[in-house]
């Protein structure tokens, strides 16, 4: 199992990395994305404390876990400029909190996402098909989510990616230890968003060849 959109305590979920790395370790991880939630004001706070917990306990509990972001409720016009910054302080794993039907994302995110250096567009809601050919011609992958309330429109994703080709992921959003999952539910995720076995075991391959773009990166 590879998840690449997870929160630990530096944002708004419930673990010390620590815990969060060991627990996903126990439930079969392979490699998980810490990507807390950052805005303008945090920033320069979170991204040193994650590479640092990621650096000091990948290998002590035997998991890839990859330092990363998830820009979230940012003015469309400054996520670029913020993915810029984030880079620059080692952040490895660029997540946008896409335009979810469940929370108040101002309009217009996706799209200036889309158009920014970023790996993954989390949840993204009603997508446009513009936005997603936007995302492959950008080789952003487009997420597939375990999450509840997010992934309510995981159907709408999966229908346009597929008629487009654009690259999906499946990940968990995870911010408590209930929401981590195994690698059968994370089948039973994307089939259930009317992904094929093919396009299923596609998504996985995407979030192999990141985390190996992430570790070399």
């Amino acid at each position: 199992m590879i998840d690449l959109h997870t929160h630990s305590l530096f944002s708004d979920g419930v673990l010390l990395p620590a815990e969060l790395i060991r627990r996903a370790k126990v439930k079969g991880y392979t490699a998980l994305g810490i990507t807390d939630h950052i805005d303008q004001s945090n920033f320069d706070h979170v991204i040193p404390r994650v590479i640092k917990a990621c650096s000091m306990y990948s290998s002590t509990h035997g998991i890839t876990a990859i330092p990363g972001v998830e820009i979230t409720h940012v003015p469309p016009q400054n996520i670029s400029d913020l993915v810029k910054e984030s880079r620059k302080l080692g952040a490895k794993l660029i997540v946008v909190h896409g335009e979810t039907p469940v929370e108040p994302v101002v309009s217009g995110t996706n799209y200036a996402a889309l158009q920014a250096d970023i790996h993954i567009l989390a949840h993204p809601g009603m997508i446009t098909e513009e936005e997603v050919i936007l995302a492959k011609k950008r080789s952003i992958y487009l997420e597939i989510t375990a999450r509840k309330g997010h992934s309510l429109t995981n159907g709408h994703v999966a229908r346009l990616a597929h008629k487009v080709g654009a690259g999906l992921v499946i990940n968990t959003d995870a911010h408590d230890p209930s929401d981590l999952i195994d690698q059968e539910m994370a089948w039973k995720v994307g089939l259930g968003a009317g992904m094929d076995k093919k396009q299923v075991e596609a998504a996985f391959n995407n979030s192999k060849q990141l985390v190996e773009h992430c570790r070399i990166s």
